[in-house]
């Protein structure tokens, strides 16, 4: 069984920067595309950034030039490097790991994100 769990958010200032983390288990981390979602109170779950395994990633218009995708294949973590941070950003940021063989989608459970002076 596939787990997936983020960390990483907490409350920042406007401006600040935070990293967040997504581990999966239970499957060969390589084979997972790692797509990062956001869901703000009272608004739909949207997309923050989708990549495909060798493909460049595929950014929001609204954090383009601020958040940065990673990963760590060795460590079965990906990474998203958010700064300049707004309050519309505020949000519950979910992970979610496609496998590229199966197209099944796990997701996490998500990690608060708070921006606010």
């Amino acid at each position: 069984q596939v787990q997936v769990v983020e960390s990483g958010g907490g409350l920042v200032q406007p401006g600040g920067s935070l990293r967040l983390s997504c581990t999966a288990s239970g499957g060969i981390f390589s084979s997972f595309a790692m797509d990062w979602y956001r869901q703000a109170p009272g608004k739909q779950r949207e997309l923050v950034v989708g990549v495909t395994i060798g493909g460049s990633p595929n950014y929001a218009d609204f954090v383009k030039g601020r958040f940065a995708i990673s990963r760590d294949n060795a460590k079965n973590t990906a990474y998203l490097q958010m700064n300049s941070l707004k309050p519309e950003d505020t949000a519950v940021y979910y992970c979610a790991a496609k496998h590229i063989g199966t197209s099944i989608t796990y997701w996490g459970r998500g990690t608060q994100v708070t921006v606010s002076s």
